[in-house]
């Protein structure tokens, strides 16, 4: 199973089985974020939504497949992190018949997103927040559903499996799909860009976004997923990984090598740019190790931002446990 374009390289779907497709969300950079359709016969779920200016592009595909809106049952992010869940409240407006799953520590901010959106600005800055994120649309809370660990939703008789997924967030859910074997993992099972993919495999990276890095929750979670014996892994950054138990071993080192960055810079002031210096330095060593001939200018541009909230959820992370 291996995901290929459904029309050319421009398109912005790529079809991984008749099934699954992954949707490009547009979000800073083609590339950089996607979100899954998982059509069922005449039913469908959305996985992770992207913002809300990829709400066309996903409104388009449910009309090339033929799906009509009210077809769509469920609306599924991973967490409340608005690459994954800025779309949900103007996405739910345009699809009268779904529901809203999503972890009970994140049901409250996509019911009432005043909250979310101000941490964000916090982030981002109000500009940056203004132009990739626009206006963040509530949600009736009568159509939220909250994801419990364990819970399991009914896709027309294909069994979704809900768990609860700590680590990079404490309102992230991974998703397994019985029949693909495959988890939908949002951040949990990190990033890999297409473009630093090698002879080796893809290139795992692993997203320490403020502000709930939890180090030893995210080693269990790791661990909790592979024990399905999954075959592949549907990445929000980006699409999907097989033979994920190949891959698993460079997240639970990336775990602890961020674990040791922070306390070599947990004296330092100002800490972040020392941070912001050691992950870059990491990843331009471990790129090279995995046979990345990418320029360091084209690596810098393709990692600034996750290097940048890398940096953040580190030092988030050490304010609150040195």
């Amino acid at each position: 199973m291996s995901a290929e374009p459904m029309n050319d390289y421009k398109s912005p779907y790529q079809k991984i089985s008749p099934d699954i497709t992954c949707i490009e969300t547009n979000y800073q950079r083609v590339g950089l974020a996607c979100c899954y359709l998982l059509q069922e016969g005449d039913s469908a779920a959305l996985i992770d939504t992207g913002t809300p200016h990829t709400i066309p592009t996903i409104m388009a595909l449910l009309q090339q497949r033929d799906l009509r809106p009210e077809q769509v049952q469920y609306v599924i992010p991973t967490h409340v992190h608005l690459d994954h869940a800025g779309g949900a409240g103007q996405l739910m407006q345009q699809l009268p018949e779904a529901r809203l799953v999503v972890h009970p520590f994140g049901a409250r901010h996509m019911i009432d997103p005043a909250r979310l959106a101000a941490g964000a600005t916090a982030v981002y800055g109000e500009e940056q927040f203004t132009r990739d994120f626009g206006v963040l649309e509530p949600i009736d809370p009568g159509r939220v559903i909250e994801a419990e660990d364990g819970l399991t939703l009914d896709l027309n008789g294909r069994q979704l499996h809900c768990l609860d997924t700590p680590g990079h967030a404490r309102h992230h859910i991974c998703i397994w799909d019985q029949q693909s074997r495959g988890f939908f993992t949002g951040d949990t099972f990190g990033i890999a860009y297409q473009e630093l993919t090698t002879a080796r495999g893809p290139f795992m990276l692993l997203p320490s976004t403020p502000v709930q890095f939890d180090p030893l929750a995210w080693h269990n979670t790791l661990a909790r997923l592979m024990a399905f014996e999954p075959e592949r892994m549907y990445l929000t950054h980006y699409c999907a990984v097989e033979h994920p138990a190949a891959l698993v071993g460079s997240l639970h080192r990336a775990i602890d090598a961020y674990v040791e960055i922070a306390h070599a810079c947990s004296a330092t002031e100002p800490r972040l740019p020392l941070l912001r210096q050691r992950l870059r330095e990491l990843y331009l060593e471990q790129l090279r190790q995995h046979g990345c001939v990418l320029p360091e200018k084209e690596i810098d541009r393709l990692l600034a931002l996750d290097t940048e909230l890398c940096a953040q959820g580190l030092d988030v992370w050490l304010s609150k446990t040195v």
